[in-house]
């Protein structure tokens, strides 16, 4: 059985979580940010579990993270 290629992209933005589950950053964190509250932003910076509708994929492009 050949090796998969891991996704450059995804790999660059997701990893996963102990449990498996994909992790990812926020957007809308990059410029124009003096208009968006401090609250806000520093929620930006935190990272949350990727939608369930979405995982499988993700799992399927980094697939020996």
């Amino acid at each position: 059985m050949p090796k998969i290629k891991t996704h450059s992209g995804a790999k660059k933005r997701f990893k996963l979580s102990k449990n498996g589950k994909p992790i990812r950053g926020h957007a809308y964190k990059s410029h124009i940010l003096n208009k968006k509250s401090t609250k806000r932003k520093r929620n930006l910076r935190k990272t949350v579990v990727a939608d369930v509708t979405n995982q499988r994929q993700i799992k399927r492009l980094i697939p020996y993270k």
